[in-house]
């Protein structure tokens, strides 16, 4: 679409001139004779750009025209025009918000660049605040979706902890997210505009590990034909996640441990101690306390990495977030392909909140992008789902109780469903004892009694044989 100018001039024949200028330009010009004209075109709104002069005669003023502008559409850029011997009013323009002035005589070239560029850096505005907008949805907080009380404590944790310099260490099961709970740290703390290096220990062989986390001074081995700079120096000033810190080797950690205590690395080959600024957030699927009674990690180590922890739930335990996460990735894999964004029927939602998700949100994205390519319609049903593995022992209840319902109420019946399955087997795993199901599912005693009474259930429910 053309960008869209409103000239806002008094003298007849420089509106006409600057008129036939910019249309001839490639722009959509509308034209106002007055300060009182130019305000009302303004409260119609679609104006990418304002050219007015700043003496209107009668009413309102240049300087109206602007603030009036800067009120209604902030973004658009409004230049003045000038009379010979008023610069400065046109400075005093500039401090209000004007974008440029030109002062008269004017020449065309003078007018073209100077709307040219004002519409330029508006673009660029705007496509930068559209990329950040991107980057902030597909990162932080927004892949971290949560409405339970497990993933608002994470949340809460990050926040109070991402201001810090403090050493934090992120728990859970593969697929869980531990990334972006690194990634969502670093950017809210002052460190976000240096570097987040992330480092995958489990995936870098022994031979190496040292050589990538510290680098290496030329000759230090066979093929180090140069100086090389490691992990945690391109990390100088920023942040350094240490994913699967559990399979490190022994010997890589206890350098880890010194570069943690004394802010100080080695390169291979090297002697001599370089200093190092850089925050260390680690994350571990491993049972980190056996681990240090079997002897496969240093104990020191694990107190040092656990000044502050964070742990995630696996997805099975929050089937409540599974419509939200769901819509997330659906409007993700829209905006990628360019298409439109397809919906998920209450029996697919079902069918997802029975599966006991082993890869956790990682297989949960790659389901949804594989229905949401592969599904022919605008809604993906149950049989476009492609589940490996078998689902978590729920009964066919969930299909029924969502059948027909919009989003939020197929979202509301499909916990209900978890919920009542769940708890009963719960109880009657534990022969009915509401105290020892309690403890056995992490509530409170009263919590667990409340949630009974508002799911319906009796106890000839949980004695009948499962």
């Amino acid at each position: 679409m053309k960008p869209r100018i409103l000239v806002v001039e008094d003298e007849r024949a420089i509106q006409l001139a600057l008129s036939g200028l910019l249309g001839r330009t490639g722009y959509e010009v509308d034209c106002a004779g007055s300060g009182d004209e130019a305000l009302a075109r303004l409260r119609e709104g679609g104006v990418d750009l304002v050219l007015t002069d700043l003496a209107l005669g009668d009413g309102p003023t240049g300087m109206d025209v602007l603030r009036a502008s800067k009120e209604l559409h902030p973004e658009s850029p409004v230049i003045m025009i000038t009379a010979h011997g008023n610069e400065q009013i046109a400075v005093d323009a500039m401090k209000s918000g004007a974008e440029d002035y030109v002062p008269k005589p004017f020449n065309n070239d003078e007018i073209r660049m100077v709307v040219g560029r004002a519409l330029e850096r508006t673009r660029l505005a705007r496509e930068h605040a559209l990329l950040l907008e991107r980057v902030q949805r597909d990162s932080g907080f927004a892949n971290l979706i949560g409405a339970g009380r497990a993933m608002e404590s994470v949340f809460e944790t990050i926040q109070k902890v991402a201001a810090t310099d403090l050493t934090v260490l992120v728990r859970g099961e593969s697929g869980t997210g531990k990334e972006l709970v690194a990634q969502a740290i670093h950017d809210r703390s002052p460190r976000c505009q240096r570097p987040f290096v992330a480092v995958n220990c489990a995936a870098i062989s022994r031979e190496l590990v040292e050589s990538e986390l510290f680098g290496h001074e030329k000759g230090a081995f066979t093929g180090a034909d140069a100086r090389r700079a490691g992990r945690f120096e391109a990390a100088s000033g920023g942040t350094i996640f240490l994913d699967e810190i559990g399979d490190m080797p022994l010997e890589t950690q206890a350098k880890v441990l010194r570069v943690l205590e004394e802010r100080t690395l080695e390169r291979v080959g090297g002697t001599k101690p370089l200093p190092v600024d850089v925050r260390v957030v680690a994350a571990t699927h491993r049972n980190l306390e056996q681990e240090v009674r079997k002897g496969s990690f240093r104990e020191d180590l694990y107190y040092r990495l656990r000044v502050v922890e964070v742990e995630l739930p696996p997805l099975r335990e929050r089937v409540e977030d599974l419509p939200t996460l769901v819509d997330r990735f659906l409007a993700q894999i829209a905006d990628r392909l360019g298409r439109d964004k397809k919906q998920i029927a209450p029996d697919a939602l079902a069918r997802l909140a029975r599966h006991g998700w082993p890869g956790n949100v990682r297989e949960l994205r790659n389901v949804i992008e594989q229905a949401a390519v592969l599904s022919s319609g605008p809604c993906i049903g149950e049989d476009d789902l492609r589940l490996d593995l078998a689902p978590a022992g729920a009964t066919s209840n969930g299909d029924a109780a969502v059948a027909g319902a919009c989003f939020s109420e197929a979202k509301k019946r499909t916990v209900e469903a978890f919920e009542r399955q769940f708890l009963l087997e719960a109880l009657r795993a534990n022969g009915g004892n509401v105290s020892r199901t309690a403890e056995a599912v992490g509530m409170v005693r009263q919590s667990l009694q409340q949630k009974i009474r508002e799911l319906g259930l009796r106890s000839e429910d949980w004695s009948r044989d499962a």
